[in-house]
């Protein structure tokens, strides 16, 4: 079955020479291949400000140059995310996109007494694929993936996306030719199955 996919790169640095960008290219080459239909979102190549205050966030829409991305969002029955772990967690540029797109009307709305509200990004799955310095066990066992548990429950889970699932790339700046090739064949075949 054809999927509508919707890769967003969310490494900060625009150039292609990132294991993110081959990452993702790899994914695409594999989604496309199978006939799913694809879009991208780059977060480096987008122009919006830093949210600075809750009422901005629940009185504003998104900035005009974020407009194309919610569509994307909207468009999509499977979003994929890529970024590299900084600092523990997501780069900053890419949490103040999420911060900036996902805004009460569009991704979830709020209703009296009720601490959810409604799922407005429901009926979507997703997958986060991130890469890191240390190894992945490490992150996962005892870093208990703390970043990648946030995003995944406070943010694509609050606004109705399920199943999330996720890839840890683990001591990406010391992978082997070998382990290149694994990984890169591992996203293509995720592609494939749009997964």
């Amino acid at each position: 079955m054809s999927r509508r996919i919707l890769i967003i790169q969310g490494h900060p640095h625009a150039a292609d020479d990132h294991w993110c960008h081959g990452l993702a290219a790899a994914y695409a080459q594999g989604a496309q291949g199978a006939g799913h239909e694809l879009r991208e979102v780059r977060v480096a190549t987008l122009d919006f400000p830093v949210l600075r205050s809750a009422h901005d966030w629940e009185t504003n829409p998104a900035p005009a140059g974020l407009r194309a991305a919610q569509e994307s969002i909207v468009w999509a029955d499977h979003v994929v995310i890529f970024f590299p772990l900084w600092l523990g967690d997501m780069p900053a540029l890419l949490k103040a996109f999420l911060e900036q797109v996902a805004r009460p009307g569009f991704a979830f709305r709020p209703r009296p007494g009720d601490p959810v509200g409604e799922r407005l990004l429901a009926g979507r799955s997703a997958r986060v694929v991130v890469t890191m310095g240390m190894p992945a066990m490490v992150y996962r066992f005892w870093f208990r993936a703390h970043s990648v548990r946030s995003l995944e429950r406070n943010i694509l889970g609050y606004v109705g996306f399920s199943p999330v699932d996720e890839t840890l790339v683990g001591q990406a700046g010391a992978l082997t030719d070998a382990a290149r090739v694994t990984w890169l064949a591992r996203m293509r075949r995720l592609g494939r199955v749009g997964g």
